[in-house]
């Protein structure tokens, strides 16, 4: 091998190093981050926070890369009793962001880290806070107001119920959780991590609790429903005595009505009886006592009369004797 070719291979060889050295040395850091160099385990000068190419000890170096940006923590629900000595389950979460990295490497060490030291700090924290507070100041505002006329409009509220709506709110719910922000903010710097809100996402009843709440809830819309069968049935009967007294008025009234018509035409059915009668009376009597005979006598009737009865002298008169007279 000449000496060219050993200048060559050493070239290539010191091009490929170069680049190795270039490439474990170099590294670039963007807008959503920041960095800390480690050297054997421990950083090394401050925080990397401008995005763009940097530059480090190659092999000997490594770098450590946190968020910018704003990081969510979401707790686990905890039952806590409240002042009044109600068990309720609480649920919360927070947004937070890293704003030392360097304390936050120390402290902490990475995001994991920090969840765990946040779950420790915000869960004692909330739990201080709730069992201070009354139920009322937990779930309301304090800008929330309801009056005696929206109650009695309501119709539908317990007496136990109207004494709860009624009760006035101190510092509300917006003015807890400001308070416990500023409470978990004082333990924040120690571990380089800015605490920037934090709030309540739900709050329920510890589910013992909640069987019996359910129960009241049932209870009561039953109360309520049977007063309200028991409106409807009044009214039903005071509409169907109504309605009884209006059918008892009309039918006396009709049946009045009928009578008056029914004496109207007996009389008209006399006065004609009468006007006939006296026209022809014999002729009267004989078409009565005809009618009569037709209506009583058939061939199974058996009659027993004298033989001078007046039912029977038309028929005496027309016998063949008698015609023969």
């Amino acid at each position: 091998m000449n000496r060219q070719n050993v200048t060559i291979i050493g070239l290539v060889i010191a091009l490929i190093a170069g680049a190795v050295v270039v490439s474990s040395s170099a590294y670039t850091i963007d807008e959503a981050e920041q960095a800390i160099v480690v050297q054997l385990g421990a950083p090394v000068g401050g925080p990397i926070t401008e995005p763009g190419l940097h530059f480090k000890m190659p092999f000997i170096q490594e770098v450590r890369r946190f968020d910018k940006r704003l990081l969510s923590w979401d707790g686990e629900p905890n039952q806590i009793p409240t002042r009044g000595e109600q068990f309720i389950s609480v649920d919360t979460t927070a947004r937070w962001r890293i704003v030392d990295p360097l304390t936050f490497l120390k402290s902490v060490q990475n995001e994991r880290g920090a969840t765990m030291r946040l779950n420790d700090i915000l869960d004692s924290v909330v739990r201080d806070h709730i069992s201070a507070a009354d139920l009322v100041e937990i779930v309301r505002s304090k800008d929330w107001e309801i009056s005696e006329e929206d109650l009695k409009r309501a119709q539908t509220v317990s007496a136990g119920d109207e004494e709860i709506l009624l009760q006035r709110v101190a510092s509300g719910r917006q003015e807890l959780v400001k308070s416990i922000l500023a409470k978990a903010s004082v333990l924040m710097p120690d571990l380089g991590i800015e605490l920037v809100d934090i709030r309540i996402k739900r709050i329920d009843y510890v589910e013992a609790v909640q069987q019996r709440v359910f129960e009241r809830m049932i209870a009561e819309r039953q109360r309520i429903a049977e007063q309200f069968r028991s409106e409807g049935q009044g009214r039903a009967a005071e509409i169907d005595g109504i309605t009884q007294r209006q059918l008892a008025l009309i039918t006396s009234e009709a049946r009045r009505k009928a009578e008056l018509i029914r004496g109207e035409a007996d009389a008209e059915a006399t006065r004609i009886y009468n006007e006939a009668f006296g026209a022809d009376p014999e002729f009267f009597t004989f078409f009565r006592s005809l009618e009569s005979y037709s209506r009583s006598i058939g061939s199974k009737t058996t009659l027993f009369l004298g033989p001078e009865s007046d039912y029977v002298r038309y028929l005496r008169d027309s016998s063949p004797d008698k015609a023969q007279q």
